[in-house]
């Protein structure tokens, strides 16, 4: 079985998404020294996740209209309500998945829809 082990944003505006992310999950960004590349730390090692980068857009927008993204990351949150009030556009509100927890959909500054789910497995 082949797991994800790292993951991509394209930025339009490379500075306001790390401004965004930054501040929506205190992910740090360092910017690599081989060319407009950051590379994003989501987390403590010790924990279950993933590290990503971020990367200039070379091309258009998603559409501000479109259903999904070809990939869409989710983000494991301690408070969905106050994770979806600060993430601006929610594209799908808080829904349950049984037993799992609370999920919900936002869109970036630059169009990308994220999910962000909160763990409760009492979530009915």
């Amino acid at each position: 079985m082949s797991r994800a082990v790292h993951f991509e944003i394209q930025a339009s505006n490379p500075q306001a998404l790390i401004d965004y992310y930054s501040g929506l999950f205190g992910w740090s960004f360092n910017k690599w020294e081989g060319g407009e590349y950051w590379l994003i730390h989501t987390g403590p090692e010790d924990k279950p996740g993933i590290n990503g980068g971020l990367l200039p857009r070379r091309g258009p927008a998603p559409e501000a209209m479109a259903a999904v993204n070809a990939f869409v990351i989710t983000v494991d949150v301690a408070d969905i309500d106050g994770a979806l009030a600060s993430a601006g556009t929610v594209v799908v509100p808080k829904m349950a998945v049984p037993g799992i927890g609370w999920l919900g959909y936002a869109r970036d500054p630059d169009g990308n829809i994220f999910g962000m789910m909160q763990e409760d497995p009492e979530a009915a």
